[in-house]
C-alpha cells in the first residue's frame, strides 16, 4: 500500500502528476539559480532583463529534462502510427509506460490488430468466393453435362427398349433435381446474407417438427446402411420460429450427417432443454479433418472435400451448414460444432417460447 501510494504521489501511472512536478521542480531550480545571481549591472533594466534569463533559460533547460522521456515516447508513438499507416500492419509500438501515453499505445496496437485481422478475413472471403465460384460451376456443370447426354440419347432415341428408355427419363429428371437443389442453395444463401429473408414466425413444437423430419430421413439413412438413434423428450419443447426455415437448418444438419458418416453407422439426434435454450444435437462418425478444416466447417463459401461423400448421395454446394446457422441466428439463436477424432457434433441453439 505505501508502495502504491508513493508511486501515485510521483506519478509514475500519471502523466498529468508527473508533468506538475516536473514544473514544479524546474521552477524551483530556476528560482534558485536566479537567486544566487548577483546584479551585476548598474541600470535596473539590465538587471532586470538578466534576471529573467537567469530564471526561464534554467527553467526550461531542466523542464525539456525532466519530460524528455514523455516526449521521446510521444514521438514513438506518431513514428508507430505512420509506419501503421504506411500499411504495416504487423507493426506494434511498444508498450513501456503504465500511464496515459501506455494506454495509448495499447489502443493503437488493438487498432493496428483489429485492422490486420480485418483484413485477413477479407483476403480468406475473397478466396473462398473464387473457391465457391470455382467449385459451383464444377458441380453445376456435372448435372448439365449428364442431362444434356441423356436428352441427346433420348432425341436420338439411342435407347434399346422402353427400360432403357424410362432409365433415362429417370436419371435425367434425378440430375435436373440435382441442378435444382444446387441453384436452390445458393439462391438461399442470398438471400440469408442480405437480409431479404421475412421470417413467418409462430409458435410450433420443436419435438414434434424434429420427429416429421427424422421419419422422413429414416429410409433414406437404412440405404445408405445407417441407422438413428434418438432422444428427444415426450413433452413439448415449444418455440417462436420461423417452421419452414428451421425445418431447413435442422434438414441440412441431418443431410450433412448422411453424407460424410462412415458405414455401416449410426447418427445420433437429441432434442433437450439447455440452460433455457431448445438445442437439437446431430452426431455421427467420420472421417477425421485437420484442425484448419474444422476450424472453417461453418465459415461462409466453404466447401470441404466431397471425396469424404458417399458417391450415392448427390453432393451439394457446400453452403448447408452457412445456411443452417444463419437460420440460427436469425431467430437469435446460433450454430455451435465439436470435433474429435473423426466424431462430429453439431449443436442447433434456439430460444425457447416465453
Amino acid at each position: 500500500m505505501k508502495s502504491k501510494f508513493i508511486s501515485t504521489l510521483a506519478g509514475n501511472n500519471n502523466i498529468r502528476i508527473r508533468m506538475i512536478w516536473s514544473f514544479m521542480i524546474s521552477t524551483i531550480i530556476a528560482i534558485a539559480i536566479s537567486a544566487v545571481i548577483p546584479n551585476v549591472f548598474n541600470n535596473y533594466y539590465l538587471n532586470l532583463i538578466s534576471g529573467l534569463l537567469c530564471f526561464f533559460i534554467p527553467f526550461l533547460c531542466s523542464f525539456f529534462f525532466l519530460t524528455r522521456h514523455i516526449i521521446r515516447y510521444v514521438l514513438t508513438l506518431a513514428a508507430g502510427l505512420d509506419v501503421i499507416a504506411q500499411g504495416n500492419l504487423h507493426y506494434r509500438v511498444p508498450v513501456n509506460r503504465n500511464d496515459e501515453l501506455g494506454g495509448i499505445a495499447v489502443n493503437i496496437n488493438a487498432m493496428a490488430e483489429k485492422l490486420e485481422e480485418q483484413i485477413n478475413r477479407e483476403r480468406k472471403l475473397e478466396k473462398a468466393k473464387l473457391e465457391l465460384i470455382t467449385g459451383v460451376s464444377h458441380d453445376l456443370r456435372t448435372p448439365l453435362t449428364s442431362i444434356i447426354g441423356y436428352l441427346d440419347l433420348l432425341r436420338d432415341k439411342a435407347y434399346r427398349d422402353e427400360g432403357e428408355h424410362n432409365r433415362f427419363v429417370g436419371n435425367t429428371y434425378n440430375k435436373s433435381m440435382q441442378l435444382k437443389s444446387l441453384i436452390d442453395d445458393l439462391f438461399e444463401y442470398s438471400r440469408l446474407t442480405i437480409d431479404e429473408v421475412k421470417l413467418q414466425k409462430e409458435t410450433i413444437d420443436l419435438r414434434e417438427l424434429l420427429v416429421q423430419l427424422l421419419v422422413e430421413m429414416e429410409p433414406i439413412a437404412k440405404e445408405n446402411q445407417l441407422t438413428l438413434e434418438t432422444s428427444i423428450p415426450s413433452g413439448r419443447i415449444m418455440a417462436w420460429v420461423d417452421p419452414e426455415m428451421i425445418r431447413r437448418s435442422i434438414d441440412n444438419l441431418l443431410m450433412n450427417a448422411l453424407k460424410f458418416s462412415i458405414r455401416p453407422g449410426m447418427i445420433r439426434v437429441e432434442l433437450c432443454n439447455h440452460e433455457g435454450m431448445a438445442r437439437i444435437t446431430v452426431e455421427n462418425e467420420g472421417a477425421p479433418i485437420t484442425k484448419e478444416q474444422e476450424e472453417r466447417l461453418l465459415e461462409r463459401f466453404y466447401k470441404t472435400d466431397d471425396s469424404r461423400s458417399r458417391q450415392n448421395i448427390q453432393t451439394g454446394s457446400g453452403l448447408g451448414l452457412s445456411i443452417a446457422k444463419s437460420i440460427a441466428e436469425l431467430h437469435g439463436g446460433t450454430l455451435e460444432h465439436e470435433h474429435f477424432d473423426g466424431h462430429f457434433r453439431f449443436h442447433i441453439i434456439l430460444p425457447l417460447f416465453d
